[in-house]
């Protein structure tokens, strides 16, 4: 199983972004697919996170500028960024808590960063 992890680059203050995370391999089914982020000398932090039936929860930093949404199609999660600022610079992670096959013990997958600068 992987994670692809895309979208991220360099932003305006004020500015947005939209990033995606797709999960490939030997998948079942997707429980929970979350968003983390980890500024240079921080403590890898929580961003959102959502359930399979779409039931989302932010980190308070990030509420009515943030959402999540995802496509159970396409094993995908997506952030929307809007009204970036600059304490939205980090590296931002996926992973997705996921069956590789029936009856099988979930599991937590993580994908590859993805670099957010957000400067004038």
């Amino acid at each position: 199983v992987q994670l692809q992890a895309s979208g991220g680059g360099l932003v305006q203050p004020g500015g947005s972004l939209r990033l995606s995370c797709a999960a490939s391999g030997s998948i079942f089914v997707i429980n929970t697919m979350s968003w983390y982020r980890q500024a240079p000398g921080n403590q890898r932090e929580l961003v959102a996170a959502i359930t399979r039936s779409g039931g989302a929860n932010y980190a308070d930093s990030v509420k009515g500028r943030f959402t999540i949404s995802r496509d159970n199609a396409k094993n995908t999660v997506y952030l929307q960024m809007n009204s970036l600022k600059q304490e939205d610079t980090a590296v931002y992670f996926c992973n997705a808590h996921l069956r590789e096959r029936y009856g099988s013990p979930a599991k937590l997958y993580w994908g590859q960063g993805t670099l957010v600068t957000v400067s004038s």
